[in-house]
Parts: C-alpha cells; structure tokens; sequence
C-alpha cells in the first residue's frame, strides 16, 4: 500500500485537498481510504458527505474514516485496568468506569497513529490518505512514535527482561523493589505498536504533501515544515499551492494578492515541485468541486529519503554522513555527540538518531552546512578503527 501524508498551515485547504487527491484517485479505480485527525466533520463538508467513527463508503473504492479518539481512550484504558488489576487491587485502588473517562492529552494524537498503523496494514485498500492536524501539531505527532520508543528502552531497556527470572533474587539482595514482569510486557507491547506505526510513516511508499496558500505566512510555514520533516528523514514530496488567482484579476485590491502570489510561486518554484490549485471563488463542497481543483495524481512512486555516508578515507581520511535540511540556518544548527548517538538540534527542530555503524567508530571532526544539506565529517579512531583501513 502507498501512503500519503497531507499537512500544511491552519486555514490552508488541506482537508479539501486530501479529499481531492482521495476522490481522484478512486477514480481511476484505485482502492483507497481518505483517514482524517478532524474533531469536526470539514471532510464531510468537503465530501458532501457526513463521515464519522466508523469507515464509510463515499464512492466506488473510496472509503472515509474520522476515528474517534475518546472511544479508542476508553477501550485503552479498560484493556489496562484489566491487565493491572492485581496491583490495582493490593493498593486498594478504585476502577474507572467507561463513562467517566475523558481523554487525556496526547491521546487523541495516539489514537490516530494507532488508526494510520491499522489502515496502513490493511489490505483492503490500495491507497491511504491521511490528512494530519495542522503543521504544529502534525510534526510532533510524526516524531511521537521515534520519541515514545526512545523513551521505553531508555526507562525500560529490553536487555534486562533476560534476567525477569531472577528478579526477585536481585530484589532482596539490592533491597530495593523490581520492575513488574507485567511493567516490562506492557512496555514490549507499546514498542511493537509503535514501531509498526513508524514503519508507516518511514515506508519508502509514504510521501508527504504540504499545502500552503503562496504568501509571506505561507511561505514561512512551508519552510520550517520542510525543515521540520527533513530532520525526520522525510522529503516533501510535492507542494501544492492553495487557492491560487486566476491571471487576469480586476485592477482592485486583488490585483495586489495576485502579485503576493506571484512572487512566493517564484520562489517555492526553485526549491519544491509545486502544483497550483485554482481558487474557485467558493468553499469546495462535493465530488464535482473536488474535480476542479486538478489536484496531482498519486501514481509516480516518490523518491526516499537517503542520509548517506560517503568514504572519502583515501582523499581526505574521512567520512562523511550527508543529512539533506533544506532551509536549516547554520547560527541554527548545533551538534552533539553522545556515545553512539548524535544529537541534532535545527532551529526549534531536535532529533536524536543513531550513528551508523561505522561512523560509531569515529570521531566528530568538523560538519558544514552547504546547499541545504549538513556534512558531518568523521576521523577513524585509531583505538576502535580495523588497522587495514587507516
């Protein structure tokens, strides 16, 4: 299945444009299913038609589903009082029933990426369209999965469930309390959902597709998102410029806006594949709008993301990891190794990523930043190096 991630700015079009690039696609007979993050029902409006918790069938091979995040909550956490309920009977603790549960936050967020795993794996359909929250929700709720599982084996490292048997022997020498076996189950099952749901949004199949109205704030927005995805190892696949004016406007305040347009198009041409979306001089609403919009087609299998490292021992007696951050401000840029990790830090963008293999036995000597994409410079170690290499 081909994955499509569609985000962009508050107030950008990009629900009606995920419904376009949906109904397009099903069209041409592709099987697919549209999933969007809305409390409220803007893809139904878009549709014309009202969807909702459950899939529901909008044309011929296209399905539409707004998961609900308080159910999903509440199953969650019945499923856990049930699994816990041991220890929550020796502490005396009183169960929450399903009717006073109201989600916490961060649950809707995981209730979708839980959906987006679901939908991603099913073979129902050929083709999944998300239409993710707006950009400052959307980029964390990409990284959550990385993060989550980071966090897990960092409080919970797999390699001490090995030594589960002797716990209560390690427990009364150390004179301290053990993690649970059931602590050590939970934290095994939430890696495995996660990182099926990672696995989606880093398939080579998965593409992302910003939406932005060209101008100023648009502008700005498209260049942190890119940013913002390219620390995540995600390319912008295509941008497509929202409610863009027709050529000739009549000499009125339009004509100004037309000229904006202009001008940011010019830009955003030079760096992004762009696709215009005409402005219809109304809210899109039905198959018929969506139509007109002449969204890009979803067929061409986009181009992964490669971070690759180049050997350059014999010229220079380096190598060189090469990181693509279009947009990324070197005064912004700041670097930090730690153990077998680098910390990147990207203007309010933060990853921490694993060394490749080799350059794990390296040291940093140098990184430059030189047409969008950062060069890390690494000197073999004489102490961890294999001596036919130096």
């Amino acid at each position: 299945m081909r994955t499509i991630l569609i985000t962009g700015p508050g107030g950008s079009g990009r629900t009606t444009v995920a419904a376009a690039t949906a109904v397009d696609a099903a069209r041409e007979g592709t099987r697919t299913l549209l999933l969007s993050a809305d409390r409220t029902d803007t893809l139904g409006t878009a549709l014309g038609s009202a969807t909702g918790p459950a899939p529901t069938e909008i044309t011929e091979h296209l399905t539409a589903w707004r998961p609900d995040a308080t159910e999903r909550f509440r199953q969650d956490l019945t499923a856990f009082q049930s699994r816990a309920a041991n220890v929550l009977d020796l502490l005396g603790a009183a169960r929450l029933d399903g009717e006073e549960v109201t989600p916490l936050p961060g649950a809707e967020e995981l209730s979708f990426l839980r959906a987006l795993r679901d939908a991603a794996l099913s073979d129902r359909y050929d083709l999944l369209v998300a239409d993710l929250p707006p950009l400052p929700q959307a980029l964390p709720l990409l990284a959550l999965p990385e993060e989550l599982r980071r966090y897990l084996r960092r409080l919970l490292p797999p390699e001490r469930q090995a030594a589960r048997a002797l716990r209560p022997v390690l427990g009364r020498l150390a004179g301290v309390p053990m993690p649970a076996e059931w602590l050590y189950e939970t934290a095994a099952r939430w890696d495995v959902e996660l990182a099926a749901v990672e696995a989606v949004i880093t398939d080579r199949g998965t593409a992302v597709r910003l939406v932005a109205e060209p101008g100023p704030a648009g502008t700005d927005a498209v260049t942190t998102a890119a940013l913002g995805l390219a620390l995540r190892g995600l390319r912008t696949e295509a941008l497509i410029a929202n409610r863009v004016l027709p050529e000739t406007v009549p000499d009125t305040w339009l004509s100004g806006l037309l000229a904006q347009q202009r001008k940011a198009l010019a830009a955003w041409t030079e760096s992004y594949d762009v696709h215009t979306v005409p402005h219809l001089g109304r809210d899109p609403h039905g198959t018929e709008d969506l139509d007109a919009l002449a969204v890009p087609g979803v067929n061409a299998a986009p181009t992964p993301v490669e971070w690759p490292v180049a050997d350059r021992l014999a010229e220079d007696g380096v190598l060189v990891w090469h990181l693509p951050l279009p947009g990324a401000i070197r005064d912004d840029l700041d670097l930090v190794r730690r153990g077998d990790e680098l910390v990147i830090s990207a203007g309010s963008f933060r990853r921490i990523v694993p060394l490749p293999s080799a350059l794990r036995r390296c040291t940093v000597a140098g990184a430059a930043l030189r047409e969008g994409e950062l060069r890390i410079r690494f000197a073999p170690d004489p102490d961890l190096w294999p001596a036919a290499r130096r």
